[in-house]
């Protein structure tokens, strides 16, 4: 089996793509290194408001993490972010043009493919919303934001890392949303919001549960 060692993510693997959504141009980075994926991994980035991009490095550390592992990877801008079209929707539009996202990676790589949907804080919600349109998705929420938006339970197999001392959004939130549906969560000892310092950690951790 692949470790995230076994694939480097190369600038040749980039491809910038565009597909159109309801509100215009959606833009996509797909990192693909040629080979047939053994899964298909969509990403989404925080909150575009305050600065969320495809390019967060939480978002990029991810990518590398489910690249190295055989997944193809899709990074999508939010409305309003780079070449994305349209403007901020509060997680509903946004919803709807991840789902576009994933409709086009499956017609592309092949549909019988598992997809993982991952996200990063305001993008962890937007993914919670994704999965109720995508089933059988598996989930993994970085520092979700459960204090800022309204996250609804997720599946009994999701992988949930926050860090200890995030300022954003407190782990008490967390495992307060968590605690009635009985879902573990991964704390990385000493971690804020952004796990400056403890990438490589939050990316072994990813591995080790998508293995």
């Amino acid at each position: 089996m692949p470790t995230a060692e076994a694939r480097t993510m190369q600038p040749s693997t980039l491809e910038r793509v565009r597909i159109t959504g309801p509100a215009g141009t959606i833009e996509i980075d797909v990192n693909d290194s040629g080979r047939p994926p053994r899964a298909i991994a969509l990403i989404a980035h925080p909150h575009p408001l305050q600065g969320g991009t495809k390019d967060n490095k939480v978002v990029t550390t991810l990518a590398k993490a489910f690249y190295g592992l055989g997944h193809v990877v899709l990074r999508p801008n939010f409305r309003g972010v780079g070449h994305s079209e349209g403007v901020h929707d509060e997680g509903r539009g946004e919803t709807d043009d991840l789902v576009l996202a994933a409709d086009y990676a499956k017609r592309r790589y092949g549909g019988g493919l598992p997809i993982t949907l991952a996200g990063f804080s305001f993008g962890s919600f937007v993914q919670t919303r994704v999965a109720r349109r995508i089933s059988t998705a598996q989930l993994v929420l970085i520092a979700p934001a459960v204090n800022r938006f309204a996250t609804d339970a997720v599946p009994s197999n999701t992988l949930v890392v926050h860090g200890e001392r995030d300022d954003v959004v407190p782990l008490s939130a967390v495992l307060d949303w968590a605690r009635p549906q009985n879902l573990p969560i991964v704390v990385v000892p000493g971690g804020e919001h952004f796990f400056h310092g403890r990438l490589a950690l939050l990316s072994r951790i990813v591995v080790a549960y998508c293995r």
